[in-house]
């Protein structure tokens, strides 16, 4: 039997299979080590964690907080969730909160320093903005927040009365002078705040609440109509929501140095920490926001570049370097296709890009009680906010023309007619003639904008799709010859010298292949 190396999904991995896979294994294989090593640091500070979770809490001598058993904590793929007990909690008795903290080996910390506080911070911002401006939407109370420069949040109510007076006369004065007012919460220092930064939230539990993710894949509740239409008619109401604020710019919330809530940072999805924690530069500068699509599109088109040239196994073999190379270049010709002229300039809206069952707690009627991560939240182009792709369980690669693409759209429906009879009865959008509409969203299917701008956004798809749903539209049903010749044309269309890189990608992927039969042969050793 082939020797196999942990992951930290729990499961093993065998030299050829990590080979095969299109991750950096290498770094893939880094994480458990990692995540030994972080909650043993985490554990050691048990005290400062509870003692920083009392302060935001503004406990008394008599109400005590306990950081929970190891056993109980909750890894996610970019964070940690720690649940902390408050015993005689007088406000909310029973209650527990999350202390969050985030993955600095997930993030690309060590290649760009920050990352993780401009994940905080544009979290943080998140959080407040819908509390702000969108209170209809559930998420967990955010108790308070820290970075890793020190700097920390708190509630008002959880400080100390004077404090608390002279922090409402200086909001006041400042908008009396119509200077940005601060958030409703209150910048502090603490000596041990967390160096990793962390956000302290509501433990979401009750009665009847659990994940959508445990009932979604049970055939017999997911066909059940009557809760599943219950599930659209909230999940289109909080779409809606979110976006009746138009925006003039594409990128993320915020949170500054003075508490100020700002559309200041780059838009953030988790790709592209992920690429730049494996070393791929994305060349999208933190403070850098869109005024149009085109530009910001480009830059996305940019990172899809960069992978290739950065990322050490990007390229399998000579004919997957022309395949990935003849995509990005027809890609790239197909933008002013698919970039709407009608939407350029804007408006943008706020679109909560992480949203499936596994972050949504319902209750026994499919009602949504609460999103739970908000941390990848951005202000996007209208076409960019694409149909949820989970409703059948099946990735956005894996619905090919047929049954199981057929199957989506069935479900999909669904989805549409709680949309549309939402959308009637719901205030119009704030300074716009824009209306988010499910005709857009269906158009997305015939035009093969779905299809192009998840392809876009998602380096791993790109090719599947295209080959899948974008190159048909266009060229109908080819054969294997003239897809050879696409891809012999088109991948020298890419750069000028597109030969001589996968020539020099292929030479990486050797060297690539070395060290990671290396790191097996080592690491079993030692584990034998």
């Amino acid at each position: 039997m082939p020797k196999c190396l942990p992951l930290l999904s729990g499961q093993q991995v065998t030299l050829d299979a990590a080979l095969g896979s299109v991750d950096d294994m290498l770094l893939e294989l880094s994480y458990p080590s990692k995540q030994a090593a972080l909650y043993s640091h985490l554990r050691e500070q048990q005290s400062d964690i509870e003692a920083l979770v009392s302060f935001h809490l503004g406990l008394s001598t008599t109400e005590r907080c306990r950081m929970s058993e190891t056993r109980e904590w909750m890894c996610g793929y970019y964070n940690v969730c720690i649940p902390i007990y408050v015993d005689g909690w007088v406000g909310f008795p029973g209650k527990r909160v999350i202390i969050r903290i985030p993955l600095p080996y997930k993030l690309g910390e060590a290649e760009n320093p920050g990352n993780v506080e401009e994940k905080l911070r544009c979290e943080a911002a998140t959080f407040i903005w819908i509390k702000e401006q969108c209170p209809e939407v559930p998420i967990p109370h955010l108790w308070g927040f820290g970075f890793p420069t020190g700097q920390c949040f708190t509630t008002p109510e959880n400080i100390p009365y004077h404090t608390r007076v002279l922090w409402n006369f200086r909001r006041n004065i400042l908008s009396l002078l119509g200077y940005p007012v601060p958030c409703r919460y209150i910048s502090r220092r603490y000596a041990d705040t967390l160096k990793s930064g962390y956000l302290i939230m509501e433990y979401i539990e009750g009665p009847g609440l659990s994940l959508l993710s445990e009932h979604w894949a049970d055939q017999d509740q997911q066909h059940d109509r009557q809760r599943r239409a219950n599930f659209f008619r909230d999940l289109s109401r909080i779409i809606l929501n979110l976006a009746r604020v138009p925006f003039p710019r594409i990128g993320s919330l915020v949170l500054d140095h003075r508490g100020i809530v700002q559309l200041g940072n780059r838009p953030l999805n988790f790709r592209l920490h992920q690429l730049e924690n494996k070393g791929v530069p994305t060349d999208i500068d933190r403070d850098k926001t869109y005024s149009s699509t085109e530009v910001y599109f480009s830059s996305l088109l940019s990172c899809h570049d960069n992978r290739i040239l950065h990322q050490a196994n990007s390229i399998l073999s000579q004919s997957d370097g022309k395949t990935q190379l003849a995509v990005l270049a027809a890609m790239r010709a197909l933008l002013p296709h698919y970039a709407t002229r009608r939407f350029r300039d804007g408006p943008f809206f706020f679109n909560l890009i992480d949203v499936h069952p596994n972050n949504i707690f319902v209750d026994a009627n499919w009602r949504i009680k609460s999103l739970i991560d908000l941390e990848w939240a951005c202000i996007r182009p209208m076409e960019m906010l694409l149909s949820p792709v989970w409703v059948t369980g099946k990735r956005v690669d894996q619905l090919p023309p047929g049954e199981h693409l057929d199957a989506y759209h069935v479900a999909l429906e669904e989805f549409f007619e709680a949309f549309d009879r939402e959308q009637i009865s719901f205030p119009p959008m704030q300074d716009s003639d824009v209306s988010l509409t499910t005709d857009v969203m269906r158009k997305g299917f015939q035009t093969g904008h779905f299809w192009f701008f998840h392809a876009l956004d998602n380096p791993k798809v790109a090719c599947n799709l295209f080959f899948q749903h974008t190159l048909p539209i266009f060229a109908g049903s080819i054969n294997a010859k003239s897809v050879a010749e696409f891809k012999e044309c088109l991948a020298q269309l890419w750069k000028r010298d597109s030969k001589e890189i996968i020539e020099k990608k292929l030479r990486d992927r050797e060297l690539y292949e070395r060290k990671l039969s290396v790191m097996f042969e080592f690491d079993l050793r030692r584990l034998d």
